[in-house]
């Protein structure tokens, strides 16, 4: 059989709406400034599906540290993997500096957030370890749980008691093979918008002998007094071994960071082979991140801003009979039960007759029969769009309750 007849055959769950769904529903083209207002297939929509959190993509001070460090540097520098030839100062400094944003002694640079975090599991875990992770755990943690030789043990979401069981069988096996532990959450689960139950899971560590990994990707910049995430916000930041964080959300850049104590630091600096054999990360995404990171600790007034966006938001949607599951995050989504055929024309609605732009996920990355509407609330966003989207949202709900949605999917033009 040909290695390629299967992909013919069967282009997944996704892709099999690949003729209906591309460009429109799938790999869509919002064109302009990035900002709350954008242009999609011509027409201007009030956007929410940007994790740009603090506004930072457009700030003034930013916008003009990458285009000074773009003239200054280019691209190219440094050339070069850092442990031969791409190493500098302010690698070093961004590093040093958002180490000590969270209150960890040591950082590491990672090209990418989704590459950094399969490579930090493959280069901390060995065929006697034990892996223990909650199941709703975005597709990176999978990726690295899948490609690591220990054995795993998933828990059933935000579940302390399927945690409790699982950490004790992880415990049973490492006894016997004499490995370790390494447990992994999110510090905020990208899809439902709740933060992980860090501070119980935390509460075992002197118990079981684990190490912690949080992938705090949505609560950097947006959780805690000072903005340095989930761990801050639930009281447990010191009890994190391997805090890992994205450029792409509140930073609005590209790039991540690892931080923790010296040793791990320097042993991941030596082992991670994913960072071993790239290309450095370039300076102006260097020195953009350190200016994105100084107006991050200048003050909570952007936090600030975001989070009266935020509870507006899901108050006015909650009032309005929306279900947001159990989001206690930025993150906004709205649940509703649909059909594959009825999701097609209610997206189609929003975006053409209300002019507002968010994402839509399906199975999937969640149950069948179900969609989730995910907003994602930023500092820039104004009352006046919130409103707008609420007043929008009411009439979709009504619509897809009478059964307005409910046509054949081939009628649908896009």
């Amino acid at each position: 059989m040909d290695l390629f007849q299967k992909l013919i055959d069967n282009m997944g769950p996704l892709g099999q709406y690949k003729e209906i769904a591309h460009g429109y529903y799938a790999f869509p083209k919002l064109e302009g400034e990035i900002s709350t207002r954008m242009t999609f297939r011509g027409k201007e929509r009030i956007v929410w599906s940007l994790n740009n959190y603090l506004g930072l993509a457009n700030h003034p001070e930013v916008r003009k540290a990458d285009a000074d460090a773009s003239a200054e540097w280019g691209l190219a520098y440094p050339m070069g993997a850092r442990i031969m030839s791409g190493e500098t100062d302010q690698h070093e400094q961004l590093e040093n500096e958002l180490a000590a944003f969270v209150s960890k002694p040591a950082g590491l640079l990672l090209n990418f957030g989704f590459q950094g975090v399969v490579s930090i599991i493959d280069a901390l875990m060995s065929r006697h370890d034990a892996v223990v992770y909650d199941m709703d755990s975005h597709a990176c943690i999978y990726d690295g749980v899948r490609m690591q030789m220990g054995k795993r043990f998933p828990f059933e979401h935000n579940d302390f008691e399927s945690f409790k069981k699982q950490i004790e069988k992880a415990k049973k096996y490492t006894e016997e093979t004499g490995g370790g532990i390494l447990v992994i959450s999110e510090g905020v689960f990208g899809m439902r918008g709740n933060q992980g139950i860090l501070k119980e899971i935390a509460s075992l560590k002197d118990q079981y002998g684990f190490r912690f990994f949080v992938d705090d990707a949505h609560g950097f910049g947006a959780l805690g007094a000072t903005g340095a995430g989930a761990g801050e916000e639930q009281g447990i930041q010191d009890k994190i071994d391997v805090y890992f964080s994205t450029f792409a959300k509140s930073m609005a850049s590209i790039g991540a960071f690892v931080a923790g104590e010296q040793f791990l630091i320097d042993y991941l600096r030596y082992n991670m082979r994913s960072q071993l054999f790239a290309k450095a990360l370039p300076m102006p995404l260097v020195i953009g991140a350190l200016k994105r990171l100084e107006i991050i600790k200048r003050g909570p007034e952007l936090k600030n801003k975001l989070w009266a966006v935020v509870n507006r938001l899901q108050g006015g949607l909650r009032e309005a009979g929306l279900d947001l599951g159990v989001t206690n995050s930025c993150v906004t989504p709205v649940f509703l039960k649909c059909s594959v055929a009825e999701t097609a024309y209610l997206v189609h609605d929003i975006r053409e007759n209300f002019n507002i732009f968010c994402s839509v996920v399906m199975y999937p990355m969640i149950p069948k029969g179900m969609i989730l509407l995910r907003l994602i609330p930023t500092a820039d966003h104004t009352f006046e769009e919130v409103d707008l989207t609420i007043e929008a949202f009411k009439k979709i709900k009504q619509s897809l309750e009478e059964g307005a949605y409910n046509k054949e999917l081939s009628e649908v033009g896009v």
